[in-house]
């Protein structure tokens, strides 16, 4: 999973999609029967204020650190799918793809609607309705590619796909796992 840039929350957590996010994301994840096998980093290490942070996704700097994280995860072979979440993500995808690591590797990739793109952009109710049933047809679309490339589940997939909005079925915590220890609950 690549996400955008880390908000408040991640920067205090020190995990990426956290929040209501990382419920949703948790919840894809729970659809492709993952549960622990995952890796999330970010297409930026710090946050940028604003939307100015797509004009740092192919900086050179930025992108040869983000490069060598991902030829570190995808290097051994176990990446069955990537998903990136929103345009900077996606960005940073392509540039990795456009290097020698990304162009030898074969893995399935998805870009799909950052999970809170609906609220962000959304100004009025019936937009972030709207913009959320768009996202997760969005999401329902890439389903099936993704259970197809997820060949080592941690468990059971289940069938199903989102409505037009989420149900707390949805959404997942965030397992304590994967938090820093001394967490709150």
């Amino acid at each position: 999973m690549i996400g955008q840039d880390p908000g408040q929350h991640e920067n205090i957590l020190r995990r990426i999609l956290v929040g209501e996010a990382g419920r949703r994301v948790q919840g894809l994840l729970a659809k492709l029967g993952i549960t622990r096998s995952y890796v999330m980093i970010n297409a930026l290490l710090y946050s940028v204020y604003g939307s100015g942070g797509a004009k740092y996704v192919d900086d050179g700097p930025v992108a040869a650190y983000r490069n060598a994280w991902i030829d570190g995860i995808v290097a051994p072979g176990r990446i069955e799918a990537a998903v990136t979440f929103g345009q900077m993500a996606k960005k940073a995808w392509e540039v990795w793809k456009a290097t020698p690591a990304g162009a030898a590797a074969t893995v399935v990739v998805q870009h799909l609607t950052h999970p809170t793109q609906p609220e962000s952009a959304g100004k009025t109710k019936a937009e972030r309705e709207q913009l959320t049933a768009t996202m997760l047809q969005g999401w329902n679309a890439a389903l099936p590619a993704l259970r197809a490339a997820v060949q080592h589940p941690d468990g059971p997939v289940p069938g199903g796909l989102y409505g037009s909005a989420f149900t707390d079925a949805d959404k997942a915590d965030i397992p304590g796992f994967d938090l820093p220890a001394g967490t709150p609950a």
